[in-house]
């Protein structure tokens, strides 16, 4: 219901190849670590988000979207789910195309206003799984 085929493909296609990474930190244990170097692999410039601005598969990191200081076309969300509404409007609030929800992390209230915002929106999804079945 939340990742419809075709927003799946579009967004990993057609909106661009800049990832903000919301949750990207060095720690190589952590899923978002592993599914960073997927994404850059198919070509995605990966972006880490985390309040420590880690430098993450050699990009500079950064605490909060807004300190970017460039365009993001999709934000990828690894936080916990009470937390990631908060930065699907801030996602809107910088111009983003997309949002993305990581596995387990649904927030149907979030991806009402997000769609409402005009951006497109994945929730309980993988990228790094989903990339590698579009080819």
């Amino acid at each position: 219901m939340y990742g419809d085929p075709a927003t799946i493909r579009k967004i990993l296609t057609e909106l661009g190849d800049t990832w903000a990474i919301v949750g990207l930190s060095s720690n190589q244990q952590r899923a978002a670590y592993g599914v960073a170097a997927v994404l850059q692999r198919f070509g995605k410039r990966v972006v880490p988000v985390h309040p420590n601005a880690e430098t993450v598969h050699g990009e500079q990191g950064y605490p909060s979207l807004s300190a970017i200081p460039f365009k993001v076309d999709v934000v990828d969300v690894f936080v916990n789910g009470d937390l990631a509404g908060p930065v699907a409007d801030e996602a809107a609030a910088i111009g983003a195309e997309a949002v993305w929800f990581q596995l387990g992390v649904v927030d149907e209230k979030a991806y009402e206003r997000t769609r409402a915002a005009g951006l497109e929106m994945v929730m309980d999804r993988c990228p790094a799984i989903e990339i590698g079945s579009l080819r």
